[in-house]
């Protein structure tokens, strides 16, 4: 899994959005908005992390169980592949 090309995060007015750049704004529109934890793990992706790189940067980042990171990490890659920001 891997994040498509021509999205980036920027942080805007204090919040953190994903952003389509050139040909992605065809299929994209809008933006997403992500959270402080989200726009952390969307770095670790950034920087090719996998599912269990996102986890432990989870739990080290955050006082958070090993499953509920799991649960967490799960719902943030559901909803980047729904975004079609994501790719397997």
């Amino acid at each position: 899994m891997k994040l498509k090309e021509n999205f980036v995060l920027r942080e805007v007015a204090d919040t953190w959005v994903v952003l389509p750049l050139g040909e992605a704004t065809l299929d994209f529109n809008g933006m997403l908005s992500l959270n402080e934890s989200g726009a952390m793990l969307w770095r670790v992706l950034e920087q090719g992390g996998d599912r269990m790189a996102l986890v432990d940067a989870l739990t080290s980042e955050y006082d958070v169980s090993r499953p509920d990171a799991e649960a967490d990490v799960d719902a943030f890659l559901n909803k980047l592949m729904h975004s079609g920001c994501l790719e397997l």
